[in-house]
């Protein structure tokens, strides 16, 4: 079995739309912004991710769901290079810089939220050993 998609609720989709298009580089692929109905569709060949605007408040980590959703890229650089422009737009990082996802991996990323407050990672599978890697806030992921 695989992940199909995952679908995420929001409460002003054009200002999700921006962020998850001009700053993290999803390509849209279909929108809807009837009153009542209003969603977006963003994908590849191998991930989707819909936005439905239906709901207001903030995301919390205190009431049962998501805990955070992550993406996967190819490398240190490109996950660097991610961090970068979310500091350009003033997105507040979780932790400072990158986390190994435990003592002495060679996997982790960089942790934020998109406006909703939902929790997000972009993470490499490989290449963070040798790397400086953050321990402000703790030293892996999970717990944040």
């Amino acid at each position: 079995m695989l992940l199909g998609h995952v679908g995420l609720n929001v409460t002003e989709l054009e200002r999700s739309v921006r962020f998850y298009e001009d700053i993290l580089g999803f390509k849209l692929k279909s929108r809807s912004d009837e009153i009542g109905k209003a969603f977006a569709i963003f994908g590849d060949e191998k991930t989707t991710l819909t936005l439905w605007q239906q709901s207001s408040g903030a995301f919390s980590k205190e009431l049962p769901g998501l805990h955070h959703l992550a993406f996967e890229v190819d490398s240190v650089e490109q996950v660097k290079k991610i961090e970068e422009k979310l500091r350009v737009h003033n997105v507040t990082l979780i932790y400072e810089g990158i986390v190994a996802h435990q003592e002495g991996a060679d996997s982790g990323g960089i942790y934020f939220e998109d406006p909703d407050g939902i929790r997000l990672e972009i993470y490499t599978s490989h290449g963070i050993s040798g790397h400086q890697c953050s321990t402000t806030n703790g030293k892996a992921c999970g717990f944040f």
